[in-house]
Protein backbone atom coordinates (compact mmCIF):
# COMPACT_ATOMS: atom_id res chain seq x y z
CA UNK A 1 0.00 0.00 0.00
CA UNK A 2 1.25 3.44 -0.90
CA UNK A 3 2.14 5.54 2.14
CA UNK A 4 1.85 9.30 2.36
CA UNK A 5 5.65 9.57 2.25
CA UNK A 6 5.55 7.87 -1.18
CA UNK A 7 3.06 10.41 -2.52
CA UNK A 8 4.54 12.54 -5.31
CA UNK A 9 3.96 16.27 -5.66
CA UNK A 10 3.11 17.91 -8.97
CA UNK A 11 4.15 21.59 -9.12
CA UNK A 12 2.42 23.83 -11.65
CA UNK A 13 5.24 26.14 -12.73
CA UNK A 14 4.50 26.77 -16.41
CA UNK A 15 2.39 29.94 -16.26
CA UNK A 16 3.19 33.06 -18.26
CA UNK A 17 3.23 35.36 -15.22
CA UNK A 18 2.00 38.31 -17.26
CA UNK A 19 1.06 40.44 -14.25
CA UNK A 20 4.66 40.29 -12.96
CA UNK A 21 6.25 40.85 -16.36
CA UNK A 22 7.02 44.49 -15.54
CA UNK A 23 9.16 43.33 -12.59
CA UNK A 24 10.47 40.07 -14.06
CA UNK A 25 10.64 40.56 -17.83
CA UNK A 26 12.79 37.49 -18.52
CA UNK A 27 12.26 35.28 -15.45
CA UNK A 28 9.54 32.66 -14.95
CA UNK A 29 7.32 33.62 -12.02
CA UNK A 30 8.27 30.61 -9.82
CA UNK A 31 11.91 31.72 -10.00
CA UNK A 32 11.06 35.17 -8.67
CA UNK A 33 13.59 35.88 -5.91
CA UNK A 34 12.22 36.13 -2.39
CA UNK A 35 15.07 37.20 -0.17
CA UNK A 36 18.14 35.27 -1.28
CA UNK A 37 16.28 32.30 -2.79
CA UNK A 38 13.69 31.75 -5.47
CA UNK A 39 10.05 31.27 -4.58
CA UNK A 40 10.15 27.78 -6.09
CA UNK A 41 13.05 26.80 -3.84
CA UNK A 42 10.88 27.82 -0.90
CA UNK A 43 8.22 25.32 -2.05
CA UNK A 44 10.77 22.56 -2.62
CA UNK A 45 12.23 23.02 0.85
CA UNK A 46 8.74 22.96 2.34
CA UNK A 47 7.88 19.68 0.61
CA UNK A 48 11.19 18.12 1.62
CA UNK A 49 10.68 19.15 5.24
CA UNK A 50 7.39 17.23 5.21
CA UNK A 51 8.93 14.09 3.75
CA UNK A 52 7.72 14.54 0.17
CA UNK A 53 10.72 13.96 -2.08
CA UNK A 54 9.38 12.88 -5.50
CA UNK A 55 8.51 16.01 -7.45
CA UNK A 56 7.11 16.45 -10.95
CA UNK A 57 7.40 19.99 -12.34
CA UNK A 58 4.92 20.96 -15.01
CA UNK A 59 6.89 23.56 -16.94
CA UNK A 60 6.09 25.75 -19.91
CA UNK A 61 7.11 29.40 -20.15
CA UNK A 62 10.92 29.74 -19.86
CA UNK A 63 11.07 26.09 -18.79
CA UNK A 64 14.79 25.79 -19.45
CA UNK A 65 15.57 28.28 -16.68
CA UNK A 66 13.72 26.16 -14.12
CA UNK A 67 15.35 22.92 -15.24
CA UNK A 68 18.77 24.57 -15.31
CA UNK A 69 18.42 25.80 -11.72
CA UNK A 70 17.07 22.62 -10.13
CA UNK A 71 18.21 19.78 -12.40
CA UNK A 72 17.34 16.37 -11.03
CA UNK A 73 16.85 17.78 -7.52
CA UNK A 74 19.78 16.07 -5.83
CA UNK A 75 21.06 19.39 -4.47
CA UNK A 76 17.87 19.60 -2.41
CA UNK A 77 17.69 15.90 -1.51
CA UNK A 78 14.67 15.35 -3.73
CA UNK A 79 14.04 13.73 -7.11
CA UNK A 80 12.67 16.03 -9.81
CA UNK A 81 11.16 15.04 -13.15
CA UNK A 82 9.89 17.49 -15.75
CA UNK A 83 6.73 17.51 -17.84
CA UNK A 84 7.06 20.32 -20.39
CA UNK A 85 4.01 21.76 -22.13
CA UNK A 86 4.43 22.16 -25.90
CA UNK A 87 2.00 25.09 -25.63
CA UNK A 88 -0.02 26.57 -22.74
CA UNK A 89 -2.47 23.92 -21.56
CA UNK A 90 -3.98 25.41 -18.40
CA UNK A 91 -3.63 23.99 -14.91
CA UNK A 92 -5.67 20.86 -15.61
CA UNK A 93 -4.10 20.27 -19.00
CA UNK A 94 -0.65 20.44 -17.43
CA UNK A 95 -1.62 17.86 -14.80
CA UNK A 96 -2.99 15.51 -17.44
CA UNK A 97 0.15 15.86 -19.54
CA UNK A 98 2.19 14.66 -16.53
CA UNK A 99 0.19 11.42 -16.42
CA UNK A 100 3.12 9.26 -17.49
CA UNK A 101 5.01 10.25 -14.32
CA UNK A 102 2.10 9.19 -12.10
CA UNK A 103 1.54 5.62 -13.27
CA UNK A 104 2.61 4.02 -10.00
CA UNK A 105 0.71 6.20 -7.56
CA UNK A 106 -2.87 6.13 -6.31
CA UNK A 107 -2.84 9.73 -5.06
CA UNK A 108 -0.69 12.77 -5.65
CA UNK A 109 -0.29 16.28 -4.30
CA UNK A 110 -0.66 19.29 -6.61
CA UNK A 111 0.65 22.78 -5.82
CA UNK A 112 0.48 26.09 -7.64
CA UNK A 113 3.98 27.39 -8.21
CA UNK A 114 3.09 30.97 -7.36
CA UNK A 115 1.48 30.56 -3.94
CA UNK A 116 2.63 29.42 -0.52
CA UNK A 117 0.49 27.70 2.08
CA UNK A 118 1.78 26.77 5.51
CA UNK A 119 -0.10 23.51 5.95
CA UNK A 120 0.26 19.93 7.05
CA UNK A 121 0.40 18.06 3.76
CA UNK A 122 0.65 14.63 5.38
CA UNK A 123 -2.55 15.26 7.34
CA UNK A 124 -4.17 16.47 4.14
CA UNK A 125 -3.25 13.23 2.37
CA UNK A 126 -4.58 11.14 5.27
CA UNK A 127 -7.84 13.14 5.32
CA UNK A 128 -8.20 12.66 1.55
CA UNK A 129 -7.90 8.89 1.94
CA UNK A 130 -10.22 8.66 4.92
CA UNK A 131 -12.85 10.53 2.94
CA UNK A 132 -12.24 8.33 -0.12
CA UNK A 133 -12.16 11.59 -2.03
CA UNK A 134 -11.49 12.16 -5.69
CA UNK A 135 -10.24 15.69 -4.96
CA UNK A 136 -9.29 17.38 -1.70
CA UNK A 137 -8.75 21.15 -1.73
CA UNK A 138 -6.84 23.07 0.94
CA UNK A 139 -8.83 26.15 1.93
CA UNK A 140 -8.07 29.12 4.16
CA UNK A 141 -10.20 31.83 5.70
CA UNK A 142 -9.99 35.25 4.03
CA UNK A 143 -11.51 38.41 5.45
CA UNK A 144 -11.90 39.59 1.86
CA UNK A 145 -12.57 36.69 -0.47
CA UNK A 146 -13.82 38.83 -3.36
CA UNK A 147 -10.58 38.54 -5.33
CA UNK A 148 -10.50 34.76 -5.13
CA UNK A 149 -14.05 33.45 -5.09
CA UNK A 150 -15.16 31.14 -2.30
CA UNK A 151 -15.47 27.42 -1.61
CA UNK A 152 -18.66 26.38 0.18
CA UNK A 153 -18.48 23.21 2.26
CA UNK A 154 -20.85 21.22 4.47
CA UNK A 155 -20.26 20.03 8.04
CA UNK A 156 -18.46 16.90 6.77
CA UNK A 157 -15.94 18.85 4.73
CA UNK A 158 -17.57 18.08 1.39
CA UNK A 159 -17.58 20.85 -1.22
CA UNK A 160 -21.14 21.77 -2.21
CA UNK A 161 -20.47 24.76 -4.47
CA UNK A 162 -17.98 27.30 -5.76
CA UNK A 163 -18.86 30.98 -5.82
CA UNK A 164 -17.28 33.29 -8.35
CA UNK A 165 -15.31 36.43 -7.55
CA UNK A 166 -17.42 39.41 -6.56
CA UNK A 167 -16.97 43.17 -6.35
CA UNK A 168 -18.04 43.18 -2.71
CA UNK A 169 -15.61 42.65 0.18
CA UNK A 170 -16.94 39.53 1.87
CA UNK A 171 -15.25 36.94 4.12
CA UNK A 172 -15.13 33.30 3.16
CA UNK A 173 -13.08 30.19 2.52
CA UNK A 174 -10.81 30.42 -0.50
CA UNK A 175 -8.93 27.86 -2.55
CA UNK A 176 -5.30 27.93 -1.36
CA UNK A 177 -3.86 26.26 -4.46
CA UNK A 178 -2.85 22.96 -2.83
CA UNK A 179 -4.73 19.76 -3.68
CA UNK A 180 -4.63 16.01 -3.23
CA UNK A 181 -5.91 14.11 -6.27
CA UNK A 182 -6.84 10.50 -6.70
CA UNK A 183 -5.28 9.38 -9.96
CA UNK A 184 -8.77 8.72 -11.33
CA UNK A 185 -9.19 12.48 -11.79
CA UNK A 186 -7.03 12.24 -14.90
CA UNK A 187 -9.92 10.48 -16.64
CA UNK A 188 -12.15 13.50 -15.93
CA UNK A 189 -9.85 16.07 -17.55
CA UNK A 190 -10.65 16.71 -21.22
CA UNK A 191 -7.93 17.25 -23.78
CA UNK A 192 -6.67 20.69 -24.65
CA UNK A 193 -6.36 23.89 -22.62
CA UNK A 194 -8.29 23.20 -19.41
CA UNK A 195 -8.47 24.94 -16.01
CA UNK A 196 -8.79 22.97 -12.79
CA UNK A 197 -10.67 25.76 -11.05
CA UNK A 198 -13.01 26.81 -13.86
CA UNK A 199 -13.51 23.68 -15.97
CA UNK A 200 -12.85 20.59 -13.85
CA UNK A 201 -13.76 21.14 -10.19
CA UNK A 202 -17.30 22.49 -10.79
CA UNK A 203 -18.07 19.44 -12.94
CA UNK A 204 -17.02 17.01 -10.21
CA UNK A 205 -19.39 18.07 -7.42
CA UNK A 206 -21.45 14.93 -8.00
CA UNK A 207 -18.27 13.02 -7.11
CA UNK A 208 -16.52 13.23 -3.72
CA UNK A 209 -14.79 16.61 -3.64
CA UNK A 210 -13.68 17.64 -0.15
CA UNK A 211 -11.97 20.62 1.43
CA UNK A 212 -9.72 20.78 4.47
CA UNK A 213 -9.31 24.08 6.33
CA UNK A 214 -5.76 25.17 7.05
CA UNK A 215 -4.69 27.70 9.67
CA UNK A 216 -1.21 28.68 8.51
CA UNK A 217 0.18 31.51 6.39
CA UNK A 218 -1.07 31.87 2.83
CA UNK A 219 0.28 34.24 0.23
CA UNK A 220 0.55 34.30 -3.55
CA UNK A 221 2.92 36.34 -5.68
CA UNK A 222 0.64 36.77 -8.67
CA UNK A 223 0.59 40.58 -8.59
CA UNK A 224 3.33 43.18 -8.00
CA UNK A 225 1.65 44.14 -4.71
CA UNK A 226 1.61 40.58 -3.42
CA UNK A 227 5.14 39.95 -4.62
CA UNK A 228 6.31 43.01 -2.70
CA UNK A 229 4.56 41.72 0.41
CA UNK A 230 6.28 38.34 0.03
CA UNK A 231 9.64 40.15 0.08
CA UNK A 232 8.69 41.85 3.32
CA UNK A 233 7.68 38.49 4.81
CA UNK A 234 10.88 36.73 3.76
CA UNK A 235 11.92 35.56 7.24
CA UNK A 236 8.42 34.42 8.20
CA UNK A 237 7.98 32.53 4.94
CA UNK A 238 11.18 30.55 5.32
CA UNK A 239 10.43 29.75 8.95
CA UNK A 240 6.95 28.61 7.94
CA UNK A 241 8.33 26.49 5.09
CA UNK A 242 10.32 24.39 7.54
CA UNK A 243 7.48 23.92 10.00
CA UNK A 244 3.90 22.65 10.02
CA UNK A 245 0.78 24.10 11.55
CA UNK A 246 -0.27 22.00 14.56
CA UNK A 247 -3.78 21.39 13.29
CA UNK A 248 -6.07 22.07 10.36
CA UNK A 249 -8.53 24.84 11.13
CA UNK A 250 -9.67 28.24 9.94
CA UNK A 251 -6.78 30.15 8.36
CA UNK A 252 -6.23 33.68 7.12
CA UNK A 253 -4.79 35.26 4.02
CA UNK A 254 -1.61 37.10 4.86
CA UNK A 255 -1.79 40.82 4.34
CA UNK A 256 -5.57 41.21 4.48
Amino acid sequence: MQTSLDTPAVLLVGGLGTRLRSLLPSTPKPLAPVGKKSFLELLIRQLRSQGITHLVMCTGYLADQIESQFGDGRGWNVTIEYSKEPQPMGTAGAVKLARRYLENTSDFLVMNGDSFLQGDFQEMIHFHRRQNSLVTIAVVRADNASRYGTVCIDSNGRVVSFREKTVNDVPGLINAGVYVFNRAILDHIPDGHVSLEKDVFPELLNQTVCALKQSGMFIDIGTPEDYSRAQQLYDRLYTAALSKVPHCDMGAVEGQ
